[in-house]
């Protein structure tokens, strides 16, 4: 019998893929060279980019160089620059090229993620560089570390372990049906949004999430507030379950009192969740390390490398207190998963929801190698002495002024034009509009927010690129605009 060589069913070759990458590295440094050049924010409307592209899938094969020059002249413009110096918005959003190597080297390994015996590596190189960061941050070795994808992801998996501690693990029988008793969730309105998404979709009711009232300066959890209606709902017969505390929150960094909140709520068994998504980086710092103090009091913390620390999306930390309870909830075992390894080894798969997962370690593990962790103290360090120095600039113009205690890298300043003071309505809408003006401009970009009902402006320090210069820019527009 004749057997034919078989055809290479490969789209593309290795030394395709090598020429191509090469190209597309090339575009990449070049792009990060040139950042400065391009506005902030595309002056594209919804549907701009789309409207670009083919409505019908390619009918044959394109050639990568074609591609990446559709990349540069279709998608490329429509991308709001984060690694701009002069982007300022939501959060730093770093992307270290350090780790950008880390996770080309994740997808070139292509590694199945599904257990330890998948790809034995993924999962050890993961559990050294938690425990790197664990030390580095001061975390006592009590803590046991997993990289979940974002911190919304993280705060769901904790909502869901302490929902399952209150209940003692429902969901083996009746689940909430059966057990029967409001349970309570406790944050504050300064928390993330995703807290309370996560709280809906780990099953407590809407109505039994209880918004805690904070400090009208500080905008910090009241434990008096706090401890007041856990009373309230343990005299009505609910059960306190979660609290979710941030340390340093979305709007203006604001710090829960995590000491006072931990010796109200440990009595009644509450699982305390720290939500540090950005500011957990500051825990690099040991100067720092003050504003986490009662954090060891806490059952999970999560915090994001891929907000200020530098690295590239998706790589949050989840550390816990008690990962054997999270397994417990979490564990799926089916036959086709079982390891021949023993049961000695880590499987990821049940410290979270997703079954398969990326070498997110790679990353982190190419940016402390490469970057170092002195570095990236350095930059830190630099960030806030720049917020702190634009802060003093702020509170010294006329017009102008700080309007929350600037704790790490964010700056919340709010402008009262001539002939409009004490006119809170006018005062907020001409805030608002003139963040809208400078960021359609281009020439930086800026969040506005709501505090106390009326809009301000978030000044957030921390890309990499961001040095003085840009911030003594950043006041100059903010003076055009405003005026």
């Amino acid at each position: 019998m004749n057997v034919k060589t078989p055809v290479s069913v490969a789209e593309v070759t290795p030394e395709e893929f090598r020429t191509a990458g090469h190209d597309l590295i090339d575009w990449i440094a070049d792009r990060r060279l040139s950042v400065e050049q391009r506005p902030v924010r595309p002056d594209v409307e919804p549907g701009d980019i789309a409207a670009g592209l083919p409505s019908h899938p390619p009918d044959a094969k394109v050639q990568a160089d074609a591609v990446l020059r559709d990349l540069e002249q279709l998608v490329a413009p429509g991308i709001t620059e984060v690694q701009h110096p002069m982007h300022f918005g939501w959060f730093p959003s770093n992307a270290s090229l350090s780790s950008i190597l880390g996770d080309m080297a994740s997808s070139g390994l292509s590694s199945l993620g599904i257990s330890w015996e998948s790809s034995p590596a993924l999962t050890e190189v993961e559990e050294v560089v938690v425990e790197w960061l664990r030390s580095l941050t001061g975390l006592s070795a009590d803590w046991s570390g997993v990289i979940q994808d974002t911190a919304s992801t993280a705060c769901l998996v904790a909502l869901i372990a302490a929902r399952e501690r209150a209940t003692e693990h429902s969901q083996a029988g009746d689940g909430l049906r059966g057990f029967g008793l409001p349970l309570h969730v406790y944050t504050t309105d300064e928390a993330h949004s995703s807290v309370r998404k996560a709280a809906l979709l780990a099953g407590f009711a809407a109505n039994d999430i209880r918004v805690v009232g904070v400090d009208p300066s500080s905008r910090e959890m009241l434990p008096d507030r706090l401890a007041a209606q856990i009373a309230d709902d343990l005299d009505a017969g609910g059960v306190p379950t979660a609290l979710v505390a941030s340390l340093g929150s979305t709007g203006v960094t604001a710090f829960d009192p995590l000491p006072a909140i931990a010796e109200i709520v440990k009595p009644h068994g509450v699982w305390i969740h720290v939500d540090a998504a950005m500011a957990g980086s500051a825990m690099l710092l040991p100067e720092f390390r003050h504003l986490f103090d009662g954090v060891e009091s806490a059952d999970s913390l999560s915090w994001n490398p891929h907000k200020w620390m530098g690295t590239i999306l998706d790589t949050s930390l989840l550390y816990l207190k008690d990962p054997e309870h999270l397994i417990r909830v979490m564990s799926t075992n089916p036959s086709y998963l079982r390891s021949t390894s023993g049961g000695e080894a880590t499987q990821y798969r049940d410290w979270g929801i997703p079954l398969g997962r990326r070498f997110r370690a790679l990353k982190l593990w190419y940016q402390l190698r490469i970057d170092g962790p002195e570095q990236i103290r350095t930059r830190l360090r630099r960030d806030l002495a720049n917020a702190a120095w634009f802060a003093q600039q702020i509170e010294q113009r006329p017009g102008w002024d700080v309007v929350a205690p600037v704790r790490l890298q964010t700056v919340c300043t709010r402008h009262t034009p001539p002939g409009i003071d004490g006119d809170d309505e006018a005062i907020s809408q001409h805030n608002l509009d003139w963040v809208r003006r400078l960021n359609r401009s281009g020439e930086a970009f800026l969040s506005p927010s709501m505090l106390d009902g009326k809009w301000i402006a978030r000044v957030s320090v921390g890309v990499e690129a961001t040095e003085r210069v840009h911030l003594e820019r950043l006041l100059v527009l903010m003076d055009r605009y405003a005026g």
